[in-house]
């Protein structure tokens, strides 16, 4: 098909996410893309600055990724997994049992991150029935939060500021604290958060729920790891689950493997996922201890884990994650992080006195600037692409996650682009 007749039969027929239906801003046309690039149907080349969703952490089209997707094709795509299994999926769950934090030994697949976080709840409640408490059906979580969108993921979403507000009557009801102080915070801000979460701690809690460090769709907003230590001082206390949503921030995005390792956290369900197979495919994991384990499968706790997607270990997603959890364990990669929070520092922290800028913010391989206004989708997507880049805003959000292999100039030229969106909403 030519790009035209793509385009208009897009227009007409396909969906986009958070979007109606057309699609308020017609989708550019993705012909191709390699390394750092997407290669539009006109032979535009973008710096793909989202890194896809967070997804293509090492870039699109990686040759140990390509590599390792033809020879498993060639071998064995997809069995179930009902009573099977195969070398992809155990060396994947070895890789990852091995990188994660002494405990975390129990390793479920599932196709998404939406669907990770939907195995990780029912572990928690699960694993209070096993342990005699039936009575604790209810996660806390924080305010700006966001999970996913399937229904008990959207239940710790956000219940009035999140995109899932209008579905508050229809899911879990699930207890929110105030959303935690930003990065920088005192010793007595932090300590007195967490007072204020203790006193939301009743007979109902099974668990709490977060995205560690970094809150990601809800606000692009940075907490201190002394919140995340007194979150896991507080679950010992009440005998709670702490459950780690790292599928933002999993396998080097802020600096570190993973953010609960940088806190000197271990939780007791982790879940994982976008970088996992370095944006090849969706494949995600929910990974928890012994302890969980043992107490889903007695009995009282159901005497089983109730869940099996049909794709659940598919042999090509596992072998492909496996070359990826390989990227990610490079030494040079957390040098890499840490050259582009220099340089998006460099180019963004002085928009914090723009007029229209609220806010700007920087950790690891994430740059964010908070305006004072929504974003207009329709100058923001023209500015970006006439700086050779690709940028997805949201809300008041204009942010980047680029790729890790961007050099210095590709993280300054993504930088312009952040700059032109800013200088378009102040001109409008």
């Amino acid at each position: 098909m030519h790009a035209d007749a793509i385009a208009a039969f897009d227009r007409d027929h396909v969906w986009h996410p958070y979007g109606p239906m057309p699609a308020a801003v017609a989708p550019v046309v993705i012909d191709r893309a390699e390394g750092v690039y997407l290669y539009t149907a006109d032979g535009q080349a973008l710096i793909d600055g989202m890194s896809s969703w967070w997804a293509a952490a090492h870039g699109h089209s990686h040759p140990k990724l390509q590599q390792a997707a033809t020879k498993q094709i060639a071998q064995m795509s997809h069995v179930m997994f009902g009573g099977l299994t195969h070398r992809p999926a155990v060396e994947l769950a070895k890789k990852l049992v091995d990188l994660t934090d002494d405990g975390l030994e129990k390793v479920f697949f599932s196709d998404s991150g939406s669907v990770a976080v939907e195995v990780g709840l029912k572990m928690a409640y699960q694993y209070q029935r096993g342990i005699g408490h039936p009575e604790r059906d209810r996660m806390l979580t924080w305010r700006r939060g966001y999970h996913g969108d399937t229904f008990a993921t959207m239940s710790l979403c956000d219940p009035d500021g999140g995109m899932h507000s209008m579905w508050t009557s229809r899911v879990m009801s699930n207890v929110f604290a105030p959303h935690p102080p930003q990065r920088g915070a005192t010793q007595a801000a932090i300590q007195a958060y967490l007072s204020e979460v203790e006193a939301l701690i009743d007979d109902t809690i099974a668990g709490i729920a977060i995205e560690p460090i970094v809150q990601g769709a809800g606000g692009m907003r940075f907490h201190d790891a002394a919140v995340i230590r007194g979150l896991r001082e507080l679950c010992d206390r009440y005998g709670l689950v702490l459950l780690a949503d790292e599928i933002a921030t999993g396998f080097g995005r802020t600096g570190a493997m993973f953010a609960t390792q940088a806190a000197g956290v271990t939780p007791d369900i982790l879940c994982v996922g976008k970088a996992l197979t370095g944006g090849f495919m969706s494949l995600a994991a929910t990974i928890t201890t012994d302890r969980i384990a043992t107490a889903i499968s007695s009995p009282e706790g159901g005497g089983a884990l109730l869940h099996g997607p049909t794709f659940m270990g598919n042999p090509l997603a596992c072998a492909v994650a496996s070359a990826a959890v390989d990227l990610a364990s490079d030494p040079a990669v957390p040098d890499r992080v840490a050259a582009i929070e220099r340089v998006l520092s460099e180019e963004l922290l002085g928009l914090s006195d723009h007029p229209a800028v609220a806010d700007v913010r920087v950790l690891g391989a994430i740059g964010v600037v908070e305006m004072h206004k929504p974003v207009d989708m329709h100058r923001a997507t023209r500015a970006v692409m006439q700086h050779g880049v690709w940028l997805r805003p949201f809300g008041t959000l204009v942010y980047t996650m680029p790729p890790f292999i961007c050099d210095e100039p590709e993280v300054r030229r993504i930088c312009e682009a952040i700059k032109a969106v800013v200088d378009s909403e102040e001109q409008a």
